[in-house]
C-alpha cells in the first residue's frame, strides 16, 4: 500500500473514532438517565415554594451544548425544575451568594458555594436539599458539569 493511502485510512478511521467517542459521551447520559419526575410532581413544590428563578439559554457561557431553560423552584426540602437541561454527565446543583454566568466566575467563587445535589434527569428534576443547607443565605442556583468543568446554566432566585 502506498504511504498516502495508509495516511488517508488512518486519518479517516481516527476521525470516525473521534466522532463515535464524542457521540457516546453525549448520548450515554441520555440512555442511562432515570425517568424524569412528572410535571405534577415538579409543580407540587410550587405550593411550598420559598423562591423561584428562571434558567435561560442566553447566559454568557451557555452554548448549543451546555444550557438550561425553565422555572426553578426552591422549597424547604426540594429544588425543582420545570424545564429542560442539555444532556451531559455528572451535573451538580450549587448554590452561590453571587450570580455566576461564566466558568471563570464559577471557579473563582466555588470555594464559597455549597454543592446541593446531583442531577440525573434532563427534562425536569426534583432534588432534595440537605438539612444543613439554608437556601435563604444564597441567591443563585447553578448547574455545573463536574466531569468537564463546564458551566451549564444559572438563575438568581433572590436579592441579598
Amino acid at each position: 500500500m502506498k504511504k498516502r493511502t495508509v495516511i488517508a485510512l488512518l486519518s479517516t478511521h481516527a476521525l470516525v473514532l473521534a466522532i463515535g467517542f464524542g457521540t457516546g459521551i453525549y448520548t450515554l447520559p441520555i440512555l442511562t438517565a432515570p425517568d424524569a419526575p412528572s410535571r405534577e410532581q415538579v409543580q407540587s413544590i410550587d405550593s411550598v415554594q420559598r423562591f423561584t428563578g428562571q434558567f435561560s439559554r442566553n447566559l454568557k457561557d451557555s452554548d448549543a451544548l451546555h444550557w438550561g431553560e425553565g422555572k426553578v423552584t426552591l422549597g424547604d426540602e426540594f429544588i425543582a425544575l420545570n424545564g429542560k437541561l442539555s444532556p451531559g454527565p455528572d451535573f451538580k446543583v450549587y448554590l452561590a451568594k453571587e450570580f455566576v454566568e461564566t466558568e471563570a466566575d464559577f471557579n473563582r467563587l466555588k470555594s464559597t458555594m455549597v454543592q446541593v445535589a446531583d442531577i440525573k434527569t434532563f427534562n425536569n428534576f426534583l432534588v432534595p436539599i440537605p438539612k444543613e443547607v439554608d437556601i435563604a443565605t444564597y441567591n443563585t442556583i447553578i448547574i455545573w458539569c463536574e466531569s468537564f468543568g463546564q458551566f451549564i446554566t444559572a438563575a438568581q432566585y433572590q436579592s441579598i
